[in-house]
């Protein structure tokens, strides 16, 4: 029977399949005792278990590459670090040697352990981690019960259903053939949803009653686009389904077309589109679509996917691919912006803090190891030789985190002098503007950066007091807030009167629907990812800048979201 449910958009799409239902891992498990002469042989076979869980992870590890080895891998090394914690598997191995408990019972008790820790903590970001221990958990828990190695295969053409969705199952499931995935909870500003726009997967979240009414095998169509999910669709669904097949057809087909047109407003203003970029495929690709540069490196793939900091060599011939890959235009390398949430694996950022967003990362972990900074600056600087290069500062609060980094550079470059060491002409140094602090403080900074950028990601965040990843808090968070807009227009004008490039590399610029509120706001410089620059160009094109421009003072006198969407809708 013909069923139609809304949900929320997190990457945008269109896809047809038969349903292939995950229902939430609840560990169900009958408490089991086994003999004594049984103890070893459960333990091996949960030891099997472990390896075969951590095989499965080594192998999802080595078949990502590019920017989805970045993305997709820190989640894979966490949920490998998890894998391998001390007090788990020691709590399991004592409850089956000692408690002579089954493997599948010793799993679901000290899993509640461990989750009756976490759910002790009044912290988003414990709570984050207990997400993440269940999903290994599941991966255990079906390792247990395996009989073959095909657990997901046979699912090209399907569409998921689930409760959740994890970063590192999204890749492997788009992998095997999966067109779409709907969720019944979930954000589209979590990093599963970023990382589905980046796979151009469709993902639907938070649709009620999916996992009440969907069953395996039933025919759906999902259009992510406009939010709607329809189980069985019938003639006019279809028939609707296949005109905007069509008409995406077409739109493609005029995105191709503008690889090579210029960033150019109807009025004549031109604006400039950077990638952002983390991969030589990315660097290839914006490259190709003629990006004016890259705006945003980021470095921290070079520190996440090892275990050992990476050598002054290592960063320079990364960082010297990038500039090459550019052929002349600037390439923006962000410094390490490493902290609790994005911890790695060499124990350079703590695991764990009360307040991973509050905490030491950024610039801060970055001035609290010297050596390791000097070390990165030296290899950027190395890279400048064969280049433009700008250096980007991430977590910026205040000018004495910027005078230290100043004084840091000038030190890395006399002693690459000293060493009749090769660099560039004197690099541009910005500030990534992501503290409330560091906007309302630009004044006391300026004399020390060449440029800034705006990271809307954490700026939204910090401003608005709003975990971005946290889905009951979705309606909440949204970079279309009057105050940022505000802030935003503060910051542009700042730029202006002072010479200084703005530019804005957070999620907020690599939608297209939002070009009209930033040109006219006064931005003229974007970061995207390369996977959107083609649809950002396209509404540049578009646009009227004078016109915007003069509608700017309307925008800011936007009292509520409401009045900023009537606002967008008139342009």
């Amino acid at each position: 029977m013909r069923r139609q449910l809304r949900g929320v958009t997190a990457s945008r799409g269109l896809a047809l399949g038969r349903a292939r239902v995950l229902h939430p891992q609840a560990l169900v498990v009958e408490e089991t005792r086994v003999a004594a002469d049984q103890v070893e042989a459960e333990l091996a076979r949960l030891h099997a278990a472990l390896d075969a869980t951590r095989a499965e992870l080594r192998a999802l590890r080595e078949r990502l590459h590019g920017a989805l080895a970045h993305e997709v891998g820190e989640f894979i090394d966490l949920h490998a670090m998890i894998l391998d914690d001390p007090e788990l598997l020691q709590g399991l191995d004592d409850l089956v040697r000692t408690g002579r408990y089954g493997a599948d019972y010793a799993l679901k008790l000290q899993r509640d352990r461990l989750a009756s820790v976490f759910e002790g903590m009044d912290d988003d970001y414990f709570r984050s981690r207990l997400e993440d221990l269940d999903h290994v958990v599941g991966r255990i828990h079906a390792a247990l019960h395996r009989r073959g190695d095909d657990a997901i295969e046979g699912l090209a053409g399907e569409i998921l259903v689930c409760e959740t969705v994890a970063p590192a199952e999204l890749a492997a499931w788009q992998a095997r053939g999966v067109v779409a995935v709907a969720t019944t909870t979930g954000s589209p500003l979590s990093h599963s949803a970023i990382l589905a726009r980046s796979l151009h997967l469709p993902l639907l979240v938070n649709v009620a009653d999916l996992l009440a009414h969907a069953n395996d095998g039933d025919a759906l169509m999902l259009d992510a686009s406009h939010g709607e999910l329809v189980l069985e669709p019938g003639p006019d669904d279809l028939a609707r389904y296949h005109e905007r097949r069509h008409q995406i057809g077409r739109e493609r087909a005029q995105l191709a077309r503008l690889r090579r047109q210029p960033t150019r407003t109807r009025d004549g203003v031109d604006i400039r589109l950077y990638a952002n970029a983390e991969s030589r495929e990315d660097v290839a690709e914006a490259h190709a679509l003629g990006a004016d540069g890259v705006g945003l490196y980021r470095t921290e793939f070079l520190f996440l996917q090892r275990k050992e900091l990476p050598t002054e060599e290592e960063q320079f011939l990364a960082y010297r691919d990038l500039v090459l890959g550019m052929a002349g235009r600037v390439a923006t390398i962000r410094t390490l912006d490493l902290g609790a949430d994005k911890a790695d694996r060499t124990g350079l950022a703590l695991r764990s803090e009360p307040n991973p967003a509050l905490g030491l990362r950024g610039v801060r972990l970055s001035l609290a190891h010297p050596g390791l900074f000097l070390t990165q600056l030296r290899a950027i600087l190395r890279a400048s030789a064969y280049g433009p290069v700008r250096i980007l500062v991430p977590m910026v609060s205040g000018r004495e985190e910027m005078q230290q980094v100043c004084d840091l550079l000038d030190q890395a470059r006399a002693s690459l002098l000293e060493e009749g060491r090769q660099v560039g002409p004197i690099a541009e140094l910005g500030a990534m503007i992501e503290v409330p602090a560091a906007a309302l403080g630009l004044g006391d900074i300026v004399d020390l950066v060449d440029f800034v950028s705006v990271g809307t990601n954490d700026l939204v965040q910090y401003l608005l007091a709003t975990d971005r990843n946290h889905e009951s808090l979705a309606e909440l968070y949204s970079p279309r807030h009057p105050s940022v807009l505000r802030l935003l227009a503060e910051i542009f004008a700042f730029g202006r009167r002072n010479g200084i490039p703005v530019a804005v590399c957070g999620e907020m610029a690599g939608e297209a629907a939002n070009v009209p509120l930033l040109l006219a706001l006064g931005l003229r410089d974007f970061s995207l990812h390369p996977s959107t620059l083609l649809e950002v160009r396209k509404a540049v094109r578009d646009a009227d800048h004078a016109s915007l421009r003069r509608r700017a003072t309307t925008l800011l006198r936007c009292h509520d979201r409401a009045a900023i969407d009537r606002w967008l809708q008139r342009c």
